[in-house]
C-alpha cells in the first residue's frame, strides 16, 4: 500500500486535495516549452506571442492578474511531467500551455486530468492528444488537417510518384498515413516511405535513397526548426536539379527560417494553417507588432498557437467572471470562435480540437523576401481522423 501511495500521481493528488487555487486574484499560467535544445525556436515563438497578447490586452482579466510561469522542458517528456507536477502542486497554476512536441503533451495528460487543470496544446500536432484527457484543448493544428489536403492537391496537379520522408514519431506517422491515404485515393503512388530519427537527424542518406527512386516529389514532415536543415541537404544532394519537388505540411518552409533557405525553395508548395503573408488586416498588424517586439523576428505558425491560447484563456475568464474552477473554464472554452491572425478558428465542443482554414501556399519572392503565399483556401477544416468517428 505504501508503495502505491508514493507513486508520483498519487502524491500529486494528495497534495491537490482542493484542486488548483487562484491565490488572491492571480491567475497563474504554467508554460511548458522548449526554450533550449532542438525545438528552441518553437518555445521562443510561442512565448513571444503569449507576451505580445498580454502587452496588447493588458495583464488583468475579470479582476484577476495574469501571471506566466515559464518552465523549459527542452521538449523532453520526462522533464515535462516533472515540471508539470511542480507547476500544479507547488505553483498551483490554473492553466498549462505549450508542448513543443507530442510526447510532452502525452506525458502531462494524466496530470491534467487528475488535477482538473485546463491544458492548452499550442504546438503539438498528433491527432490523439485531445483524446488523452478531457481537460486538453488545442490551438495549434493536427498533421492530418494539412496532410490530407496536400495529398489531394498533389494527386490533382500532375504529381504521380512520391517518396515520403517523415520524422519517426507520432506526428510524422500521422502525416504520412493521412497523406498516403489521400494521395493514393487520388491515383498517386508512394514508391518509398522513409522514417528519420527525431533527434539530430542527418537527412543526407535518406535523401539519396529518395533520389534513387526518381519520384516527382518528396512529401516531408519534420518538426518546426528542422526544415532549414532538410532543405539545405536536399539542395546539396542535387534533388532540386533532378526536378524533384518538395511538398508537405508547412513545417518544412517555416516562416522564421524561410529567408535563410535560398531561392532554390521558390515554387515549393505546402498546405498549412498560417503564413506570415496571410493577407488579412489582423495578420498584417500582428506581424508588424511581433517583429517590433522581437528585434525583427518574423512570426511563424507556432507563434499563433501561443497567441490564440492566450485569447482563449482571456475570453474564458471573462465568461466565468474570473472563476478559475477547471470544469467551468473548460465549459467556457468549448465551442468558442474568433478571428485569429491565421483566419477564423473555433474549438470543436465535442473533440476540444481546433477547426480552422487550411491554405495551399507556394514560396514566392516578395519585396526581396521569401514568403509562403496562399493561393487556395479550404474553409473550417476539422481533424480528418476525428471527423470520421
Amino acid at each position: 500500500m505504501l508503495k502505491h501511495v508514493l507513486t508520483p500521481l498519487a502524491v500529486t493528488l494528495g497534495l491537490l486535495a482542493g484542486g488548483p487555487a487562484s491565490a488572491q486574484g492571480v491567475v497563474k499560467i504554467g508554460v511548458l516549452e522548449a526554450m533550449t535544445g532542438q525545438q528552441q525556436s518553437t518555445g521562443v515563438q510561442t512565448l513571444a506571442a503569449m507576451k505580445l497578447y498580454m502587452a496588447q490586452h493588458g495583464d488583468t482579466v475579470a479582476g484577476k492578474k495574469i501571471e506566466l510561469i515559464v518552465k523549459d522542458d527542452g521538449a523532453v517528456a520526462d522533464n515535462s511531467k516533472r515540471l508539470a507536477q511542480e507547476l500544479i502542486v507547488r505553483d498551483k497554476v490554473n492553466f498549462l500551455v505549450g508542448f513543443a512536441v507530442t510526447p510532452t503533451a502525452l506525458a502531462v495528460a494524466p496530470l491534467a486530468t487528475e488535477a482538473k487543470v485546463p491544458t492548452i496544446v499550442a504546438n503539438a500536432g498528433t491527432s490523439i492528444i485531445t483524446e488523452r484527457s478531457p481537460y486538453i484543448l488545442r490551438t495549434s493544428f493536427t498533421l492530418p488537417q494539412s496532410s490530407v489536403i496536400i495529398g489531394e492537391w498533389a494527386a490533382k496537379n500532375g504529381i504521380k510518384k512520391v517518396v515520403t520522408i517523415v520524422s519517426d514519431y507520432a506526428p510524422g506517422l500521422d502525416g504520412e498515413k493521412s497523406f498516403t491515404e489521400a494521395f493514393t485515393k487520388g491515383g498517386g503512388q508512394v514508391v518509398e516511405a522513409v522514417k528519420v530519427p527525431l533527434a539530430a537527424p542527418d537527412f543526407a542518406p535518406f535523401l539519396q535513397r529518395a533520389r534513387d527512386a526518381s519520384p516527382d516529389a518528396i512529401f516531408v514532415f519534420v518538426p518546426s526548426g528542422q526544415g532549414a536543415t532538410f532543405v539545405k541537404q536536399f539542395i546539396e544532394r542535387g534533388l532540386d536539379k533532378a526536378g524533384i519537388k518538395i511538398i508537405g505540411p508547412g513545417d518544412v518552409t517555416d516562416d522564421d527560417l524561410l529567408n535563410g533557405m535560398g531561392e532554390q525553395v521558390i515554387g515549393t508548395v505546402t498546405a498549412h494553417m498560417y503564413s506570415a503573408d496571410h493577407p488579412s488586416a489582423l495578420n498584417k498588424a500582428y506581424v508588424e507588432a511581433f517583429k517590433k517586439a522581437n528585434n525583427g523576428l518574423r512570426p511563424n505558425f507556432m507563434s499563433v498557437g501561443g497567441y490564440d491560447a492566450m485569447h482563449l484563456i482571456y475570453e474564458a475568464l471573462k465568461k466565468t467572471g474570473g472563476d478559475t474552477d477547471g470544469d467551468k473554464l473548460m465549459a467556457a472554452m468549448k465551442g468558442m470562435a474568433w478571428e485569429s491572425p491565421r483566419g477564423p478558428i473555433s474549438i470543436d465542443p465535442e473533440t476540444r480540437d481546433i477547426v480552422q482554414n487550411i491554405y495551399i501556399r507556394k514560396v514566392e519572392k516578395k519585396d526581396g523576401e521569401l514568403y509562403n503565399v496562399e493561393f487556395q483556401t479550404f474553409d473550417a477544416v476539422k481533424d480528418p481522423g476525428k471527423a470520421k468517428k
